[in-house]
């Protein structure tokens, strides 16, 4: 049942009620009479969780359709939107620390019903949206390394929800264990790809500085949203105010300010290591692909059976399903948890998890499998890239609500965000909203 408090105390409607995630909050110790390095160690983990989601398999599809279409210019786009992720990370993590609640729970807490079940739907549009691209993009990886048909490789991903409950089950550091860990097999196979493929390393700086061709080509457009809908992803949000929780940092504001600190840094390095992947991605494809004249590159599949003859080796292929399937089974575990922290914070429904994983991989298998089986790579490729403009679009109904709790004083108390930062906040909400409606004007007027 709700208590109600004093909205001028505490700025909330209600009472906090059951935590976020309560069967690991608080479960993770923060070494506090330890060193400062050891302490800031025990806050390692929540950021490379978040990272995992700016390297999704429908991040693969929109870089290379970038690189190969368009060379280098898109760089541009992936570290301006790594920057906006790392500002509005920065804001999960107070809102955490410094309210008690998730994004979900901030939401339910602080809108009507009328507005606040519009926002879960939204919110479940992109997980359905992020877990297409994981499908598709485990299947193909399947594929590549195992022969697997596309078909078959869709219906296995549903599988995975037993991974997830065992990593749950034996504690939550070995979920972050696990994840860390594939990244740095990601990061060992994209390092070997972009050695081979020898890049213009003059082209890769300027690629990084903008330029108004961006805005004013409409596919250049969509696929630069395609990019920032694959970066900074709606569900990232959610997710990271929730398990920022799982460090038991205290209650006293000097404590909360010190866990913010650490739980800052750790998400602004992860999300550094993310822009590497992103970048190495794009890097490859305009290396080997654009370079080559092959500029109509999108579809993993393709990919990977073009980089050996291009790059001419043949370990190229089999390091790209590597990579490839370890992004699928990462973002599978984060999206899990994403799922469960917007239907529990939203609506106070706890599912088991293995329940709450099935339905939602049942929701995006029906697409996935219709599209893989009717139009085969081509098709795949044509969703990936969908979905993660769909998650653009979805991206405002996170964003701007995060951003007013963060510099609402009487919800933040003593850790509400500095003018400065909730001002450079409010920018880039808006450059996200105007940038999707230039998008859909120019999908109405053709």
């Amino acid at each position: 049942m709700d208590i109600m408090t004093p909205k001028a105390k505490t700025g909330w409607r209600h009472e906090r009620e059951e935590a976020s995630m309560a069967d690991v909050h608080r479960s993770i110790g923060t070494q506090k009479h330890a060193s400062r390095w050891r302490r800031a160690l025990a806050f390692v983990g929540p950021g490379y969780l978040v990272a995992v989601g700016y390297m999704d398999p429908g991040n693969w599809s929109t870089s290379l359709a970038g690189g190969s279409k368009f060379g280098y210019t898109l760089l541009t786009v992936a570290l301006l939107s790594n920057l906006m992720a790392i500002v509005l990370q920065s804001l999960c993590a107070r809102l955490a620390i410094g309210s008690g609640r998730d994004l979900a729970q901030a939401c339910r807490d602080a809108f009507p019903r009328w507005v606040s079940i519009p926002l879960w739907l939204f919110a479940e549009i992109a997980i359905i949206a992020t877990d297409i691209a994981e499908v598709i993009g485990t299947a193909i990886g399947l594929n590549l390394l195992f022969g697997i048909p596309l078909e078959l490789g869709v219906l296995i991903t549903a599988l995975d929800v037993f991974l997830i409950l065992y990593l749950q089950k034996i504690g939550f550091r070995f979920v972050e264990a696990f994840v860390i860990a594939l990244l740095g097999i990601i990061t060992v196979c994209f390092g070997v790809q972009i050695f081979m493929a020898d890049p213009q390393w003059g082209e890769v700086i300027r690629g990084f500085f903008p330029t108004t061709e961006i805005v004013s080509n409409p596919e250049m457009l969509y696929l630069a949203l395609g990019i920032l809908g694959a970066t900074v992803m709606p569900h990232n949000l959610y997710l990271h105010s929730g398990i920022v929780q799982t460090r038991d940092y205290g209650h006293s504001v000097p404590e909360k300010r010190e866990a913010l600190t650490y739980a800052t840094i750790d998400s602004t390095v992860a999300l550094c290591f993310a822009l590497l992947i992103n970048a190495s991605i794009l890097i490859l494809a305009a290396a080997a692909f654009h370079a080559n004249g092959r500029t109509d590159v999108a579809e993993l599949g393709e990919a990977s059976s073009l980089l050996a003859p291009l790059l001419g080796l043949a370990l190229a292929p089999t390091l790209f399903g590597i990579a490839l399937l370890c992004c699928g089974l990462n973002s599978t575990v984060t999206a899990t948890m994403a799922g469960q922290i917007i239907m529990e914070g939203f609506l106070k429904i706890r599912l088991q998890p293995w329940i709450r994983r099935l339905i939602t991989r049942a929701i995006a298998i029906v697409p996935a499998g219709f599209v893989t089986i009717w139009y085969g790579d081509a098709g795949t490729a044509e969703l990936l890239i969908l979905t993660q403009v769909v998650l653009s679009l979805q991206l405002s109904f996170a964003v701007f609500p995060l951003v007013m709790f963060t510099a609402n004083k009487a919800k933040m108390g003593d850790l509400v965000a500095p003018r400065w930062l909730s001002a450079i906040a409010y920018t880039i909400a808006i450059i996200i909203a105007g940038l999707n409606i230039k998008l859909l004007f120019d999908f109405v007027i053709g």
